[in-house]
């Protein structure tokens, strides 16, 4: 999961600065995928341990931080759908975090499960 979770850091960092810079660099917010994949790549690089019991627990750090932070996405997304006239680029920039956020969730569970059934708990 460590390089799982290392490639959609830097997939997250990417659409933040995409954002960033797509708006002219004139909206910080848009760096906020950019934040959560760093702190997702540096508990991915945590996570590269011979330990198993370090390997563990920063992947549920990390899925942690990745479910809170689906959450947020996920409430900001129904606030600006509520506001009316979204700002279309924010928006879609939120679709996309949450969206990324989800499939490197349902990623993390499905191997918290096979782990528990092939015993490598």
């Amino acid at each position: 999961m460590a390089k799982i979770t290392i490639i959609f850091a830097i997939l997250l960092i990417a659409l933040g600065l995409a954002g960033y810079f797509g708006t002219g660099s004139m909206h910080p917010t848009a760096l906020i995928p950019a934040w959560i994949g760093a702190v997702l790549a540096v508990g991915g690089v945590l996570s590269i341990s011979k330990s198993e019991s370090r390997r563990k627990l920063f992947a549920h750090v990390n899925v942690t931080v990745a479910l809170l932070a689906f959450i947020g996405a996920a409430v900001e997304i129904v606030r600006s759908l509520l506001k009316g006239a979204p700002n279309t680029t924010a928006l879609t920039s939120k679709i996309a975090l949450a969206a990324l956020l989800l499939v490197y969730i349902v990623l993390c569970v499905r191997s918290f499960i096979d782990a528990r059934r092939t015993g490598k708990v």
